[in-house]
């Protein structure tokens, strides 16, 4: 069995205001300044899709978009620093590793894919650095089915024996299309109750 992840709102509390805070005190943009120039414009979201496809080249056009130069340890210091974990929601995660596979799989560009293990330590020890997926590795971004069937590609599974949570219903509904479990994360208790379930029927 495979069980698949998404991070931010689900296995971590993602405070996106206080990321913007410190790249607004860095770049000397307001809010929305800051978000014209990278995340209104769409670059994050084909960032997310692959484009680009290296590390390094990412924080070049993050750099040129945004007008000011911001290292790479500290662009990841600043997402770590957003990132905290949910201990009841690693727990479900620590109940699934029980079953079979368990991956994280977050919409996130090739320099967060590169850092994962740094942004969300945690999640390393549970799942293991190398099953730490940003959505860029695959070459896409959810919900299209495309990055979901190369995470299954990846590790050899079919979408009968895989499971999906993540808390936008349009995430889940993408892994849905390809006949993957899917769970709309409400809470942590929810989401164990959902493995359980899942890991008994794929048993059967």
């Amino acid at each position: 069995m495979l069980f698949l992840f998404d991070m931010d709102d689900v296995l971590c509390d993602y405070d996106w205001r206080t990321r913007m805070a410190a790249l607004t005190a860095r770049t000397g943009h307001d809010l929305t300044e800051l978000r014209r120039r990278w995340w209104l414009n769409g670059l994050e979201f084909a960032a997310e899709a692959g484009d680009p496809a290296d590390a390094d080249e990412y924080l070049a056009v993050v750099t040129a978009a945004i007008g000011a130069d911001i290292p790479r340890e500290e662009w990841v210091r600043i997402r770590a620093e957003s990132t905290v974990a949910r201990p009841e929601a690693v727990d479900a995660v620590r109940r699934a590793a029980e079953f079979g596979r368990v991956a994280l799989l977050t919409n996130n560009s090739i320099l967060i894919q590169e850092h994962l293990h740094e942004v969300a330590s945690e999640l390393a020890e549970v799942m293991g650095r190398e099953h730490l997926h940003a959505s860029a590795r695959f070459g896409a971004r959810k919900p299209d089915p495309a990055v979901y069937a190369r995470a299954m590609e990846h590790y050899g599974a079919t979408a009968a024996q895989t499971f999906f949570t993540d808390d936008r219903p349009d995430n889940v509904a993408g892994a849905e299309s390809l006949g993957i479990t899917g769970h709309v994360y409400v809470h942590a208790a929810g989401l164990r109750a959902a493995i359980d379930a899942f890991a008994e029927r794929a048993a059967a």
